[in-house]
C-alpha cells in the first residue's frame, strides 16, 4: 500500500560520470523508503538522462534535484544555473526519452535565469484485484418475522357517503 503522507526530498549535486550512477542510487533508497519500488525504474532513467546529458553540455556542472511526493503523484526536477544550456537544442534527446516514459513532463524558467525540468510519474497498483460482490447485511441487529403495522397518513378529506360527484368523475 503507497503512503498518503506527502514526502520531500532535496540533493544538490555536481554532475560528474562517476556521479551519475551515485545519484541515481541515492533516488533508488529514497523511492524505495517511501514504498515506491515500482516508480524507481523509471525515475532514475529519468534522472540519469538529464545528468548525462547536463554532464555533456553544461558549463555549469551544479545542479539540484527535487522529488515530491503527494499519494498519487512523484514529481522529479533538476534546476541549474547554467545560461548556456538549452533544453531545445543540448537536451533535446535527452527530453524526448523522459516524454515517452513520464506522465508529464515540463521545462520552465524562473526569472533568476536559472531552468527547472520536472517529470512525473503517477503510482500505478501492482495487480489487478477483481472486485467480489458482498452480500447484502442486514441494518436492523434483529430480523422481523412480519411487517411493521403504521398508520397511513390520510391525503384527502373522507368522501360523505351520499356525493356522487367525485364517484362519477371515475
Amino acid at each position: 500500500m503507497k503512503t498518503a503522507v506527502p514526502c520531500y526530498y532535496h540533493l544538490d549535486v555536481e554532475v560528474s560520470p562517476e556521479r551519475v550512477g551515485q545519484v541515481s542510487r541515492i533516488l533508488a533508497a529514497h523511492l524505495r523508503y517511501w514504498d515506491l519500488d515500482n516508480l524507481v525504474d523509471p525515475v532514475c532513467r529519468g534522472a540519469e538522462l538529464l545528468l548525462h546529458a547536463i554532464d555533456q553540455h553544461a558549463t555549469d556542472k551544479h545542479t539540484s534535484i527535487e522529488m515530491w511526493w503527494n499519494g498519487q503523484h512523484l514529481i522529479t526536477a533538476f534546476g541549474d544555473d547554467d545560461p548556456d544550456l538549452r533544453p531545445d537544442q543540448d537536451l533535446r534527446a535527452a527530453l524526448a526519452d523522459i516524454a515517452a516514459m513520464s506522465d508529464g513532463w515540463g521545462c520552465c524558467a524562473p526569472d533568476t535565469g536559472s531552468k527547472i525540468i520536472w517529470f512525473s510519474q503517477r503510482a500505478r497498483a501492482g495487480e489487478r484485484v477483481p472486485l467480489v460482490p458482498l452480500p447484502p447485511e442486514p441494518f436492523l441487529s434483529t430480523g422481523l418475522t412480519e411487517p411493521r403495522r403504521h398508520r397511513v397518513a390520510v391525503l384527502a378529506a373522507p368522501v360523505p357517503a351520499g356525493d356522487t360527484t367525485r364517484e362519477g368523475r371515475r
